[in-house]
Parts: C-alpha cells; structure tokens; sequence
C-alpha cells in the first residue's frame, strides 16, 4: 500500500502570507509496469497510480518481492507471440513474496507467508500481485525472494523438457544448449539430480565455469568456433541422447549432427526461422519437439510441482539469480535479457 501525498495551500499570519502544508492520504494503490499497446521495450510503463488487486475466490494476493524475468515476457510484449492477453496489462507471472491477503475458500495460506507462484492473474512487474491459490507454493526458508522467483517457468519448463517430453531416463546423456541462463540452469541441476550425463553450453568463460558449478559434467564456450568439433569428440561416435535446446533458429540444423540414435532435441526457445535437412532426422529415428509450459495439464504441473518442492528440500534445487534491476529500470531489463552479452543466471526485477 503507498502513500499519496497531496499538498493543500493554507492562510498563515505568520511569516509568509501562504504555505504548505502536506496531507498524507492513503490509497490502495500501488506501481505496475502497464503495457497500453504491443511493441518494443518502451512500450512498458511505470504507473505509480494502479489500484492494488483484491483476492477473489480461490486467489491469494502477493507482497511482491521479486519478479522473474523471462525471454517469452518480451516476445509478448511485443505482440509476435501465438499468446496476446488483452490491452492494457501487466507483464510477469514468477513472484515471490509474503501473502498480504487471502480470497474465500483459500486455506493453504495466510498473511504473512512466504511463497512463490509460477503464473499470475493481476500480472507480476508491480507491488502487489494475484495468482490463483493453486499457482502458489510455500517459499522455503533456504532460498531468499529472488531465488523464489527463479523457479516459476525455468525449473517448470526444464522439467517438462526432460521428462515430460523428452522422456529423459537415468544414464542417458543431455545437451543443455545454452545453460547458463534460467532455464539452463535448471535443466542442469534437475539432470543430474536424476542421474543424467550432463553437457552444457555457454557463451562466456565465467558462464561455463557457472554452468560446470551447477551440474554439469562437461561444458564448452559456444563462442569458440570449433566448439561443435569439441562436443563431437566427448561425445564420440555415440553423440547425446537429449538436447534442450533454447536458441533453434541457431543451433537446431547442427543439434541434429550431435545425436545419438534415436535422439531428441526439445525445442524451449527460438528467435526466427531456420532452415534444417528432414533426412537428418531418418538417419538416425531422431525427432524434433517442441516445449510450451502454456501448454501443460494440471495434472502435469503438479508433477513438475512435486518434483522440484522435492529438490529444494533435498537441497539440490538452487535457482542461480543474475542481473538485478529496479521497476523503474523494466525497459533496461527487457533490452538485456534478449541483446545481453551472455546470461549469468536468473534475471529479477525488485519492487
């Protein structure tokens, strides 16, 4: 809840013929990012006006301490995306932060938890947020705020890339094509805790010795020209089984040149077209399939729930949180995440 400060001229018959005297009236009302029409980064506003959203049934409403940042935030925001919500709103769904207030029927929660959510209703760049009581779950007390909004949709998506569709198994071999962003992150450490042979990708020296910090068995700088040749020769005449692959418009034609037989890459993230040979993929029975946590079940997200409440307690969960950036520095944040030098981790902003 903030302040508003209204300023009221009075009569005074003392030394100035006029001051001012300030009156501090409260609203409920809050900041937001608001999005009034699609394009690009500019287009996300700072509004310090926006009323603070009540929980209806079923809904509990967030403190938000930290919101996650995610690549699909800004392919929507532009308007090039299968998924346009209605104009004007809010952007963001991974929040973390305490429970300020509770709707009908809710009995999960109460004031003052610590939780996070994996989707919200009101939109999470913004002081408060609304989720459904079903989107949230209790932030343990080993991960802070930011960690808690570095769950939503990477560890989701990357349990669902694995598992879900991929099919994943104990003692296969994973490419994390691109891993030491969110997602990445995430499949890495989900991999290994299940037994994976884990290999990663990453486009900096600092990003690789990340990627190697958080499961990986082997990671390469995928900056280095010969690095395919590298993957190769680990890999031998075998080739991997599963590549989680976030940038397909670059990588998808040489993915399927790094595959075992029968090997599947799992399309997360792509950026464009690009042209592949379809005898690549009759060489060896291998397929291509794409990834969309839009798409889930909600038999399926509670499958990736349990899954990945099991990894925290188990200790092996530890979203790696990157660049941090302020509400009012939401236009930097979505220039960085997709023209960015490299990813480090987890992108947040703090309210």
């Amino acid at each position: 809840m903030r302040l508003l400060l209204v300023a009221v001229p009075v009569r005074s018959s003392a030394l100035f013929n006029c001051t001012w005297i300030t009156m501090a009236a409260t609203r409920n009302v809050m900041r937001a990012v608001r999005v009034l029409e699609f394009g690009g980064p500019e287009v996300l506003k700072l509004q310090s006006d926006v009323l603070i959203p009540d929980p209806k049934e079923n809904q509990v409403l967030i403190k938000v301490h930290a919101c996650g940042v995610n690549p699909v935030e800004t392919y929507i925001r532009s308007g090039n995306y299968a998924r346009k919500p209605a104009l004007p709103y809010t952007p963001g769904s991974d929040v973390a932060g305490v429970v300020e207030g509770i709707g009908e029927h809710v009995t999960a929660f109460k004031k003052g938890d610590r939780v996070f959510a994996i989707a919200t209703i009101s939109g999470g760049y913004a002081d408060y947020a609304v989720a459904a009581a079903n989107k949230v779950f209790p932030l343990s007390d080993k991960l802070d705020f930011r960690q808690g909004a570095a769950i939503g949709i990477p560890y989701f998506t990357a349990y669902r890339a694995l598992f879900q569709k991929g099919c994943a198994k104990a003692g296969e071999s994973v490419l994390v094509h691109g891993a030491s962003g969110g997602v990445g992150v995430a499949a890495c450490q989900i991999a290994r805790a299940c037994g994976l042979k884990v290999l990663g990708t990453a486009g900096t020296e600092e990003g690789v010795n990340m990627v190697l910090r958080n499961g990986a068995h082997q990671a390469f700088n995928h900056r280095e020209v010969n690095y395919i040749d590298k993957i190769k020769e680990y890999t031998g005449m075998g080739g991997v089984d599963i590549i989680i692959e976030m940038l397909s418009n670059i990588n998808l034609a040489t993915d399927l040149q790094l595959l075992n037989y029968g090997g599947r890459v799992m399309v997360v993230g792509c950026r464009g077209p690009i042209e592949i040979n379809p005898r690549d993929t009759m060489s060896k029975e291998s397929s291509i399939t794409g990834v969309s946590l839009f798409l889930a079940t909600e038999e399926e997200k509670h499958e990736c729930a349990t899954a990945l409440l099991d990894g925290i307690e188990a200790g092996w969960l530890k979203p790696v949180v990157g660049s941090e950036y302020p509400l009012e520095k939401v236009v930097k944040a979505h220039e960085d995440i997709i023209h960015g030098g490299g990813a480090r981790g987890k992108m947040v902003l703090l309210p």
